[in-house]
């Protein structure tokens, strides 16, 4: 877990994003690969979303940049499963601080890997800023 510093424009990037969704926020960075990732508490996925997506796309819209928005949990396997959403998992397990994802099939496997490990890198990252993990792999 590292510690959370927000600059400024960030700040008001929160602010926008709690005003315009009424969705709590827990936390917002930028990831490793440019988006924007928007991380709310529990029970407030549907606020952020909003009525068939429109809560999302206007964000979006007015930030001019790709968002995330990801539903917090403190069980770590549910908050992994939230992350790589839409890719469904067959199963998340967590053993001596190594999180093993297992994928239904290749396709979702090569997703979740992305091209020169990205992505892995990326999920690994940002599950690092809230649980002791030290290595993600997938199966």
């Amino acid at each position: 877990m590292t510690k959370i510093k927000y600059t400024a424009e960030m700040l008001k990037v929160i602010a926008l994003f709690e005003s315009v969704t009424k969705a709590k926020l827990k936390d917002c960075f930028i990831d490793d690969l440019g988006i924007l990732v928007f991380v709310v508490d529990e029970r407030d996925m549907s606020k952020a979303i909003g009525k068939g997506g429109a809560t999302v796309r206007r964000i979006k819209d007015m930030l001019k940049r790709k968002i995330k928005i990801v539903e917090f949990s403190p069980n770590l396997e549910e908050f992994a499963s939230n992350l790589i959403y839409p890719i469904k998992p067959k199963s998340i397990e967590l053993s001596d601080g190594t999180l093993t994802v297992a994928g239904e099939d290749i396709e979702s496997r090569s997703m979740l890997i992305g091209r020169d490990s990205r992505n892995l890198k990326n999920y690994k990252a940002i599950l690092q800023r809230y649980f002791d993990v030290k290595e993600m792999r997938i199966m």
